[in-house]
């Protein structure tokens, strides 16, 4: 389907991360955009005042007129995460509309660009809106499809007028597949997404298979020691051929030099905690420099950059209390947060409270998150976010507190989340999870600026 033929849209799950900014796509080019989710979020809400129509009952007889009838310039789009009984899917499903998943589009959308792809299990999200600010900050300019809403921009879609598109390549159900990129970033391959995968071998070949997806005259970026045999590797350490040396913390803020065969980066600055963030910077300006980029113009741009919401984001931060709250919901991405927080606070105690993603995840990764979670002060767990799925027997939170080694750890229910904080008085709260719990994120800062 030609992108130009195209005059109405529709979205099935409109509120995904991913979708929304499709939905800013389209809605930029003019098409009337129209969609469905279950529920109001913030991201919702946000289309909504865009001028994107938005319907949260999931029935035929709530679909705008336009929508009702097959056309031939019509275009649904979907989420694999919508479930299969869904009435508005299969009325679409049946009647002939023209239907494509999110990554379909974004491969249509970027044919015949210079498309810039972000790949891994972590760190994708955050190193993909480092390049697109980089590109934007510099004047470079691109289009942006993000995983996350980038502070600077307080949106998860960019649009410049030339033809580079920077696109985060997620590998849930190989969607990933549907790129061919010129500039391709790998940033971690850890086991995830089992219930599609089935095991960590099969994760692995679809990272090869989008890795030999590389348009000939490419350049493929590998974090180093992933079982990649192609592209320039990068890391914190000098057996990689790019990397990021001398860090250390200034005023709460990482700095570091950036190192390759032929570029040599001073005295960089960056807003984001944590050494992962370091290697995600130092694999985006390497993208950038491969682009023609100035030093200096990247060097202002990364001092620049505030971050993505739900990623290490400041919700609270006064001289007696901290509350920091990050999207974080695989054991390594858990391990990586904790780290960045005992870095910056080394002598406060950490009060966590963590909500598993996924009944398959938490049954999976159970060892490797009771390890984790036994390494804070004091754990708050609630129960299991089911998303997609059904719940799975014997696989509960409780059954997952249980693994947990600590003197502090209590299972907790969402209503009474506001009342345990306010009882406890943490200095240092980090609230991490990638269902729901982002509700909570107001009604606690509410809470602790009034303490």
């Amino acid at each position: 389907m030609e992108l130009a033929a195209i005059n109405r849209v529709y979205f099935v799950g409109i509120g995904g991360i991913g979708m929304s900014a499709l939905a800013r796509y389209f809605a930029k080019r003019g098409v009337q955009v129209c969609g469905y989710d279950k529920t109001k979020t913030t991201l919702t809400l946000a289309l909504e005042s865009e001028g994107i129509l938005v319907n949260y009952v999931d029935e035929t007889a709530a679909l705008p007129l336009g929508f009702q009838e097959n056309a031939a310039d019509t275009l649904i789009i979907y989420t694999p995460a919508i479930p299969k009984n869904s009435a508005i899917l299969n009325y679409f499903q049946s009647t002939g509309f023209t239907l494509k998943k999110r990554s379909e589009v974004l491969g249509i959308i970027s044919r015949g660009q210079f498309c810039i792809a972000v790949a891994g299990t972590h760190g994708k999200t955050t190193t993909s809106s480092i390049i697109a600010h980089i590109l934007t900050h510099s004047g470079f300019g691109c289009t942006a499809f993000l995983g996350g809403i980038a502070t600077n921009y307080q949106s998860n879609f960019l649009i410049g007028d030339n033809n580079v598109v920077v696109v985060e390549a997620d590998e849930y159900d190989r969607s990933f597949l549907t790129l061919n990129p010129d500039l391709a970033v790998i940033t971690s391959m850890d086991a995830d997404h089992l219930d599609i995968y089935g095991d960590a071998a099969h994760l692995h070949e679809s990272f090869h298979l989008f890795a030999s997806q590389l348009k000939l005259d490419g350049t493929l970026f590998v974090k180093e020691g992933l079982p990649l045999k192609n592209g320039l590797t990068y890391s914190l350490n000098e057996h990689a051929a790019i990397y990021g040396n001398n860090i250390r913390v200034f005023n709460s803020s990482f700095m570091f030099d950036y190192t390759s065969s032929k570029t040599e980066i001073k005295d960089l600055c960056i807003m984001l905690p944590g050494k992962h963030n370091v290697e995600n910077a130092v694999a985006a300006i390497a993208v950038s420099l491969q682009l023609g980029i100035e030093p200096e113009a990247i060097k202002s741009a990364v001092a620049a950059f505030k971050g993505v919401k739900r990623r290490f984001e400041y919700v609270v931060k006064t001289p007696t209390q901290i509350y920091i709250d990050d999207y974080a919901h695989h054991p390594e991405e858990l391990r990586a947060c904790f780290d960045a927080v005992r870095q910056l606070y080394p002598d406060k105690k950490l009060t966590v409270l963590f909500q598993p993603h996924l009944f398959t995840r938490t049954r999976d990764f159970a060892d490797e998150f009771a390890e984790v979670l036994s390494t804070v002060d004091d754990l708050l767990l609630l129960d299991i976010y089911p998303a997609r799925e059904l719940p799975l027997d014997g696989i509960t939170s409780a059954w997952l507190l249980n693994k947990v080694i600590s003197n502090s750890k209590s299972l907790v229910q969402k209503d009474a989340v506001l009342a345990i904080i306010e009882d406890k008085k943490p200095e240092l709260l980090l609230t991490v999870g990638a269902g729901d719990i982002d509700t909570l994120i107001q009604p606690l800062k509410q809470l602790m600026d009034h303490a």
